[in-house]
């Protein structure tokens, strides 16, 4: 068997058995310039056919984010090492209850004409055309001290969509009471939380503490920074002894937050889509 075709085999099989076993697609939506950073959605994949992919829709802290018909993404399919890229786009909005799965609705994307297929020798991070958002990490000394940081943020968000301009002023500056920094980069976002990615230098923070204050950027987007606490529950250290951590975003001290929280991650994704319609 040819080698090309070999390889178009290995990664439409690799998709099928992910599907099979409940597995995930990496999406963002494609950028056609180097403004703004990017949100990497693990997305579940509810059917493969010569049709189309189904993944279900992208969601966060408990809002539904469709994706519409004609936005172009990047897709990646992830498994162990390997790693196989392409370019797709949205061509159906499928209605809850078509699949049991996807209970907030599914999109169909298009199936690849061929794919780039490359080893993860890097961190996840290094995903190729991607820019992805960079964040701050904070452990979180007292909990109760978040609520005066984090109504400032919903108060600066709450301008910007009134159509105020947004220079950054004190409450990104405000902070809880919290320890040293930790510098690190958005890996994926999803319903309830997002996994980061952190140098070697800076990891030994996560072993010592659970409860974080987080700060990301999501670039022109939305120039309102995403803050909130979140709590550690999980991480594990790559092939270049870099630390990928889950955190689970917790609101407990001000439920309110989480709707700034959301509308904040949807504002970064309808611009990106309205920048590919002009």
């Amino acid at each position: 068997m040819p080698a090309a075709r070999s390889r178009t085999n290995e990664w439409r099989r690799s998709l099928e058995e992910l599907c099979q076993k409940g597995g995930a697609l990496e999406v963002a939506i494609a950028r056609d310039d180097a403004r703004g950073h990017d949100l990497v959605w693990r997305l579940r994949i509810l059917d493969v056919r010569d049709a189309g992919i189904v993944v279900e829709n992208p969601g966060a802290f408990g809002k539904v984010m469709p994706l519409h018909v004609g936005t172009r993404l990047m897709a990646f399919i992830v498994i162990g090492q390997n790693r196989w890229e392409f370019r797709t786009s949205v061509l159906e909005e499928i209605l809850p209850g078509k699949y049991a799965e996807g209970r907030n609705g599914a999109a169909r994307l298009a199936m690849p004409d061929h794919v780039e297929r490359c080893l993860r020798r890097h961190a996840r991070y290094d995903v190729g055309p991607l820019a992805l958002p960079p964040v701050d990490l904070w452990p979180l000394l007292d909990p109760k001290s978040v609520v005066a940081a984090e109504r400032a943020n919903e108060l600066a968000f709450a301008a910007l969509v009134e159509g105020k301009s947004h220079e950054p002023g004190e409450e990104d500056s405000l902070l809880p009471n919290v320890g040293p920094k930790v510098t690190a980069f958005l890996a994926n976002v999803g319903g309830g939380g997002a996994g980061v990615v952190v140098e070697p230098a800076q990891a030994g923070a996560l072993s010592r503490h659970r409860l974080f204050w987080v700060r990301i950027d999501l670039g022109d987007g939305c120039p309102v920074p995403i803050v909130t606490s979140a709590k550690l529950v999980h991480t594990h250290i790559d092939s270049s002894q870099r630390t990928y951590a889950g955190l689970s975003f917790d609101f407990a001290f001000n439920p309110a937050h989480q709707k700034t929280v959301a509308s904040q991650v949807e504002r970064s994704i309808r611009t990106l889509e309205r920048r590919q319609q002009h």
